[in-house]
C-alpha cells in the first residue's frame, strides 16, 4: 500500500461549489496522500437516479475518473430504488448506495422503520449484494428543542448518543429480519457502544463501521470555548470517557474504516445561521494516520486494515 482511500467525502460543487468541489477535494488529497474518494449523495440536487449521477459524474477531472466514485441515495420510493441498483449495475462508478434516517436529509430521509424495512426488502428481492451506507440517528430521539446556538454545547443534548445507538440496532435488525444479502456499513460511529454493537452483528450478518478523525481527536468540551460553533458535527462530539474507549477500540482492531466525513462550509455559516453541521475533515488525515494514530498505540498493520486493506476488501469495484 502507497496510498490511502476516504471512504466518506463531501464534494459539493453545482450551486454549492462555493463550500467544495469535486477538484478541490481531490487537491486537498493529493497532500494527504489519499488517492480514491467516496463522495455522498445529499449534494443539490440529490444523488437518485440516472439523469443526476451523470451529471455529478461529468463534473470528474478527466485525470481524476478511475480515483473518484460516488454513493447514490436510496429513498423509500421503491422505483427509485430499482432504478439506483440498475445504476449500479451500469455504472463502475456506483461504490454503493447510502441511506440518511433524519430529517436533516431532507427528501432524502428515510425516517420511519416501516420505511426503512421496505428499503431493506426491496434490495433483498432484487438480490443487492453491494454496500448499504446508513447515517444512524434515530428521528424519534433527537430532542431538537434543546439546541440552542449561543451555547454549542447543547448540541450533544439534542443529539444524544442513544440516538445512534438505537437507530443501529434498527438496523440490524431490519437487516437480518429483510434477509439482506448486501453488507450493512455504520457511517462516522460516535460512541463505544455502537462499536460494541456492530461487533457483535459481526456474527450473524456482513456489517462494517467507520470512525472520524474529528470523533477521534475531540471530544465535546471543544464545543463549550468561543469558537465552539465550528466543531459543530453530526453526529456530535462525544465525552472524553467515549472518546477514550474508540481510541482502545481503534487499537483493538474493532472499528473497520477511517472516514473523514469531509463536510466543508463557509466559516459564515458555521457561526451564524443556519450554523451548519460538518467539518472538513480531510485536511487532518495524513496527520491523523501517520503521526496521531501511532502515538496512541495503534499498530501499523491496523493502519493499513483501516485505510486501505479492509476497505478494498468491503468494497468489491475496487478490484484487487
Amino acid at each position: 500500500m502507497d496510498y490511502y482511500i476516504d471512504p466518506h467525502v463531501h464534494c459539493r460543487d453545482g450551486v454549492l461549489s462555493y463550500k467544495e468541489t469535486i477538484d478541490h477535494v481531490f487537491q486537498i488529497a493529493d497532500l494527504q496522500n489519499v488517492k480514491i474518494i467516496f463522495d455522498m449523495p445529499n449534494t443539490v440536487p440529490p444523488l437518485v437516479n440516472k439523469f443526476t449521477l451523470e451529471e455529478r459524474l461529468s463534473l470528474v477531472p478527466k485525470e481524476r475518473k478511475e480515483f473518484y466514485y460516488v454513493y447514490l441515495a436510496v429513498t423509500s420510493d421503491i422505483n427509485q430504488i430499482i432504478k439506483a441498483i440498475e445504476c449500479y449495475d451500469e455504472f463502475s462508478e456506483v461504490i454503493g448506495f447510502k441511506m440518511y434516517t433524519t430529517k436533516d436529509a431532507g427528501k432524502l430521509g428515510v425516517i420511519t422503520k416501516v420505511d426503512q424495512r421496505r428499503v431493506y426488502e426491496t434490495l433483498s428481492e432484487l438480490g443487492y449484494k453491494g454496500v448499504l451506507a446508513v447515517h444512524c440517528e434515530k428521528e424519534f430521539l433527537l430532542r431538537r428543542e434543546l439546541w440552542d446556538p449561543t451555547d454549542p454545547y447543547t448540541h450533544t443534548l439534542a443529539r444524544p448518543k442513544e440516538a445512534e445507538i438505537e437507530s443501529v440496532k434498527d438496523q440490524i435488525e431490519i437487516a437480518k429480519e429483510s434477509k439482506f444479502k448486501g453488507i450493512l456499513h455504520i457511517c462516522h460511529v460516535s460512541c463505544p457502544e455502537t462499536v460494541e454493537i456492530v461487533n457483535n452483528a459481526k456474527k450473524s450478518i456482513k456489517i462494517t463501521c467507520e470512525v472520524t478523525p474529528h470523533h477521534i481527536l475531540w471530544n465535546n468540551t471543544l464545543l463549550k470555548r468561543d469558537d465552539g460553533l465550528i466543531y459543530k458535527t453530526n453526529p456530535p462530539l462525544r465525552s472524553y470517557e467515549d472518546v477514550e474507549k474508540l481510541r482502545e477500540y481503534l487499537r483493538k482492531g474493532m472499528i473497520d474504516f477511517i472516514a473523514t466525513d469531509h463536510a466543508p462550509h463557509a466559516l459564515a455559516e458555521k457561526i451564524f445561521y443556519p450554523y451548519c453541521s460538518g467539518f472538513p475533515s480531510l485536511y487532518l488525515y495524513r496527520y491523523f494516520v501517520e503521526k496521531y494514530l501511532p502515538s496512541i498505540g495503534v499498530r501499523k498493520n491496523i493502519i493499513k486494515d483501516i485505510t486501505y486493506k479492509k476497505i478494498k476488501k468491503t468494497f468489491k469495484k475496487l478490484g484487487k
